[in-house]
């Protein structure tokens, strides 16, 4: 072996060792789904904390923007916020003529309409990507921290979603990228910013087409570092993007989200 080859060797060998070592140190935290749910006439409020606490910490995605770390993209709502309380004990103060229960409801399907102080108008509705027994036990978890649960079966509709059914998208064109065809993580995370074959939120830049336009480490940079990797034409929007996906995320989530990017021409 002549000395360049194995100074390739040597280079391939230290790179496979760094990112081992990377993604060894990154958190094992679960992304899934969000599991459709329907509750009987009996729910209890302990039913619907329980459901709604998953999908706030999991599938919801809700960690990524609303956390204690610094910079976080939203308010937190379960530790003091500025000496209001949690948010169960201050969501009745927000906005006039709102019991908590409304105003959190109208938090998760409207945000725009009621933005927090400081904050930027980011968060895309939540009935996009969950159902309406979703959005209820979310809201009575949120109640639940420092207040009383007051969502019963009654506010929930019959039917998953029925409340905010969305009109069908077009078909897709002969073999255009699906929403259908993403990983689970990616319909988890990101779909609520990102459009694939023109599903999804329309925050972040489409995804069609990126695995054209960036190699793999670059996906992988976007991932943990969204700040040093901006989509042209969407200068205005750095910083919007959560930095903390290497916490929520695992090694495997990350590969697998690399993996799918990389193969959208």
């Amino acid at each position: 072996m002549s000395s360049v080859d194995l100074k390739i060797v040597l280079v391939v060998l230290v790179t496979l060792a760094a990112y081992t070592v990377v993604a060894s140190v990154i958190p094992q935290v679960e992304s899934e789904v969000p599991m459709d749910i329907a509750f009987g006439a009996e729910v209890t409020p302990e039913e619907l904390v329980e459901a709604g606490e998953s999908i706030y910490r999991g599938a919801g995605g809700c960690v990524a923007c609303h956390s204690e770390s610094p910079g976080a993209r939203g308010p937190n709502l379960l530790t003091d916020y500025r000496g209001e309380g949690l948010i169960g004990e201050r969501c009745a103060d927000r906005v006039p003529g709102l019991d908590c229960k409304e105003y959190l409801y109208q938090a998760l399907v409207r945000p725009n309409d009621h933005i927090v102080d400081d904050y930027p108008p980011i968060m895309p509705p939540s009935d996009r990507a969950l159902s309406q027994p979703q959005i209820w036990a979310m809201v009575a978890f949120l109640q639940a921290a420092g207040g009383e649960v007051t969502v019963t079966a009654a506010d929930i509709p019959d039917e998953p979603g029925a409340a905010t059914a969305p009109a069908p998208p077009p078909a897709p064109e002969p073999g255009a990228a699906q929403l259908a065809d993403a990983p689970d993580v990616f319909r988890a995370q990101c779909v609520m910013c990102h459009q694939v074959g023109g599903e999804g939120g329309p925050i972040g830049p489409p995804m069609d087409g990126i695995g054209a336009r960036l190699s793999e480490a670059e996906l992988r940079l976007a991932i943990l570092d969204p700040e040093a990797v901006i989509a042209e034409g969407y200068e205005d929007m750095a910083g919007i993007m959560p930095p903390n996906y290497g916490e929520i995320l695992t090694p495997d989530e990350i590969e697998t989200l690399v993996r799918y990017l990389s193969g959208l021409h």
